[in-house]
């Protein structure tokens, strides 16, 4: 299976019973501009990095967009081996059927071969909604903790989640 657009995926989303409200907006490619753009979106705000490490093994690593990454450090908490670069577009598309400005969690739906280790930000598990694009930068959904967890589920998914604040076990 594969979902090709938002309205796609929000039919899925709801078809399975998960609750899914999304707002329209302007298109945004930079946490900047969603800050901008976003209004009164209440809940965490995402960033979402499409990383790929020396052994050609992908990621996608959801934190708070506010979160600082040292990608040398996250390296060893997410199990790559080797370090830590970003993802080309030409792999987001073959693995997420993404372009860039659209990553988020919710792309997940379409690593049907579960080639991309997804791994959340441990902070992520205390806020009550979260927020990301499904599959497009023109909108944003936001997801309960209860509905972050169906969606992973429904996808074959359990959330792995690491701490960035913790300096020694991942």
């Amino acid at each position: 299976m594969s979902i090709s657009n938002s309205d796609e995926l929000l039919a899925y989303l709801a078809s399975n019973g998960i609750a899914a409200p999304t707002i329209d907006h302007p298109a945004v490619h930079t946490v900047e501009e969603s800050r901008t753009m976003r209004g009164e979106i209440v809940g965490v705000h995402t960033k979402n990095l499409f990383l790929r490490d020396g052994k050609k093994n992908f990621f996608l690593f959801v934190t708070d967009e506010d979160a600082p990454i040292e990608l040398k450090k996250l390296a060893k908490k997410i199990g790559a081996r080797g370090g830590l670069s970003f993802g080309s577009p030409d792999a987001l598309l073959e693995y997420l059927s993404i372009t860039p400005g659209a990553v988020s969690l919710l792309a997940a739906v379409n690593d049907t071969g579960q080639k991309v280790k997804i791994v959340l930000d441990q902070a992520l598990r205390e806020a009550q909604t979260i927020n990301c694009h499904p599959l497009t930068n023109t909108r944003t959904t936001s997801l309960s903790q209860d509905a972050l967890v169906a969606f992973m589920r429904l996808i074959g998914r359990e959330p792995v989640y690491v701490s960035l604040d913790d300096e020694t076990a991942p």
